[in-house]
């Protein structure tokens, strides 16, 4: 019988008296953490699973500052510093692996490279992307699995012990950044497949980037949200993910829906136009704090 799985959080978003990092005991051995946007404004997502043999971190982060982001002190606090320990990436992106060296001379660590070949090594995956693997953290498999297409080596991962399906920057509620859409349309259309065949209770990406408004996201750059959508997902809204990449293959741009939005390809403009939003957004606060008494 799967614990229930808690994820009724109030998570931090980029004010002044954020921690740098939450931590939130979602169930028995199972962390999810972010970094605050003060911090840095990508507020990514990181995620602990604990087995009884060792533990996986997904993720490290987008800063690699340990007196800014003291990440490798929160998660020995959280397992105790001896406790044999895997730092993975969803993938290889910077506000992923920023703080991989955090963890340089921790003792019964390995560390997980960067590129769809390191990643592969070391889950044993000999047919990428198409293959499944398991991954045991002692009474705690996890399946991973290879899904390019937003990044050569981005990954998901189900753990079957609570549910939940990791989908890193492929899947969140925000900007769906695609850099291969042939790759994205492949591995959105494997992870909706898994989902057929197993119970998934939560989707949970790395970024949260939508407000609670539909069709509306915070620009890039946002260092405050304190209206944004919920982190997770679930398989319906994932099966529209699937269905909205079909529609737009074949139309590069930026392509907004109620819950995501999809940027096939550079999107330049579109970039332009999020560089500009924030830039009001700011001068427009500055404004306000200016006129208050």
């Amino acid at each position: 019988m799967r614990p229930t799985v808690d994820l009724d959080v109030q998570w931090i978003h980029g004010a002044a008296t954020d921690p740098p990092v939450q931590t939130h005991k979602a169930a028995p051995g199972t962390w999810l953490l972010r970094q605050s946007k003060k911090v840095n404004y990508e507020g990514p997502f990181l995620y602990l699973l604990v087995g009884s043999a060792r533990a996986m971190l997904i993720d490290t982060g987008a800063t690699a500052d340990p007196v800014l982001f003291p990440l490798r002190r929160t998660i020995d606090e959280l397992i105790g510093p001896d406790f044999a320990l895997i730092v993975a990436h969803t993938h290889a992106h910077r506000d992923h692996t920023a703080a991989d060296a955090q963890f340089a001379g921790r003792s019964n660590t390995m560390i997980v490279g960067h590129s769809a070949a390191d990643v592969g090594r070391f889950f044993e995956i000999t047919d990428w992307p198409a293959q499944e693997a398991s991954l045991d953290l002692g009474g705690r498999t996890l399946t991973v699995m290879g899904i390019p297409g937003h990044e050569d080596a981005s990954i998901a991962i189900f753990d079957e012990n609570t549910g939940l399906l990791l989908t890193g920057d492929t899947v969140y509620p925000g900007r769906l950044y695609v850099s291969d859409m042939p790759a994205f349309l492949e591995s959105v259309e494997r992870l909706v497949a898994f989902t057929q065949n197993h119970t998934v209770s939560h989707v949970l990406g790395c970024h949260i980037e939508m407000t609670t408004r539909p069709r509306r996201d915070y620009p890039l750059g946002t260092t405050f949200q304190p209206h944004e959508a919920p982190l997770p997902m679930t398989v319906t809204q994932l099966v529209e993910v699937r269905d909205c990449a079909q529609r737009v293959a074949g139309r590069p741009g930026a392509h907004q829906f109620n819950d995501f939005a999809i940027f096939n390809g550079p999107c330049r403009a579109a970039i332009l136009r999020q560089v500009a939003r924030a830039f009001a957004v700011s001068a427009l606060g500055a404004i306000r704090r200016a006129r208050r008494p």
